[in-house]
């Protein structure tokens, strides 16, 4: 890969152009990264208090009754936004779907025990687990194998 970049002043704002023969996952991480500048936040509320959250610190987000939570290694909170729109927020980060109603943040798994029924039980550094259900293992270990977190 060959990596040009020009500066100059006649140029008016920051233009990004990437040239390949066809969409690789070499070219979706370099998408993602670029993205990551203008991500937004996410919002976690407890109670009355409205937490800033820090996508490193999340282990997981699942949805349940209509509901978003964030897990954390300490607590547990809202966020009041739709799953599909915080996977495309946390995608930068090594947020991977786990089912469903899950999505895992690679970064924070420790370890993985195979259940009877296919599923992957995936612990994380803080503690917590979840599981992965069979639809997702292999996008997930294809990821960690490739040097994905």
């Amino acid at each position: 890969m060959r990596l040009n970049i020009e500066i100059d002043e006649k140029h008016d704002e920051t233009s990004v152009t990437i040239q390949a023969k066809e969409w690789t996952e070499e070219l979706e991480e370099i998408a993602a990264v670029i993205k990551r500048r203008k991500q937004r936040r996410l919002f976690g509320v407890d109670e009355e208090q409205t937490i800033l959250l820090d996508p490193q610190d999340i282990d997981y987000i699942y949805a349940q009754k209509r509901r978003v939570f964030a897990v954390t290694k300490s607590r547990e909170l809202e966020l009041r936004m739709k799953l599909y729109e915080i996977e495309d927020i946390l995608l930068p980060y090594h947020f991977m779907r786990f089912s469903k109603s899950v999505i895992g943040n690679l970064g924070r798994i420790e370890r993985f025990e195979l259940s009877f029924n296919g599923n992957l039980c995936v612990y994380f550094q803080s503690g917590n687990k979840e599981y992965i259900t069979r639809k997702y293992v292999k996008p997930i270990k294809d990821q960690l194998m490739k040097g994905g977190q």
